[in-house]
């Protein structure tokens, strides 16, 4: 039930998400890097980084004419500040506006916009590709699946996370902002139950196993239609 203060209302939000990722960054919790704003190893580590580029540029140079990318959750733009030059017009997301301010006064380009949204809850830019490179994994199921619901407006979806190795039960549901599924020995299959995302094609262009046995990195192209 929700409580009422002063005489008002105070409508309960449905996902904490958007706190816990400020916490994230305020309290360094993914590392502290040479700026304020770090996104952790993932989006650091060369081995990581690098391998995932190098696929992600052919893939966005095999256009005859260039696309325009949305990446969502785009985080520090360690790795985005890479792709930029290779789309039309590449429209960086993220749920922190003081990372998306650090981001617009340090990375400029005609065809780059940065934008402040909640990728569950608020409308998304248009485009052709999107980008969501270890973001689902850190979200509920239910915002999960408000995401996927969105993504039937895209050509292209190429999606990035850490899964466990070997067999694993998928989509067991989390509370956002406390860790990933792997703590439970699963991960996402946006194709499996409960999301059943539908596609024409799917193939893994990346598969980056880590060194301390935690699991794969695994990036995945979809073709929506």
């Amino acid at each position: 039930m929700n409580k009422k203060e002063n005489g008002t209302k105070r409508i309960k939000k449905p996902w904490p998400t958007k706190e816990a990722m400020e916490q994230v960054y305020e309290m360094k919790l993914w590392g502290a890097g040479k700026s304020h704003f770090y996104s952790g190893e993932g989006s650091h580590l060369t081995e990581l980084v690098n391998p995932y580029i190098t696929v992600l540029t052919s893939f966005l140079t095999s256009f005859q004419s260039a696309i325009v990318v949305c990446d969502l959750g785009c985080g520090d733009f360690n790795v985005g500040k890479e792709l930029v030059k290779h789309s039309k017009k590449y429209i960086a997301v993220d749920i922190v506006k003081d990372l998306i301010t650090y981001n617009k006064e340090k990375f400029k380009a005609k065809n780059l916009e940065f934008h402040c949204l909640d990728i569950a809850t608020d409308d998304l830019p248009s485009g052709d590709c999107v980008l969501l490179r270890q973001v689902l994994q850190h979200l509920s199921n239910a915002e999960v699946n408000s995401i996927l619901s969105k993504l039937y407006s895209f050509k292209y979806v190429i999606l990035t996370e850490h899964l466990p190795l070997g067999d694993f039960t998928p989509n067991k549901d989390i509370v956002s902002g406390q860790g990933i599924r792997l703590k439970k020995h699963s991960g996402l299959n946006i194709s499996a139950p409960p999301f059943n995302f539908k596609i024409k094609q799917e193939k893994q262009l990346l598969a980056v196993k880590l060194n301390d046995g935690e699991g794969v990195i695994v990036t995945t192209f979809y073709k929506i239609f």
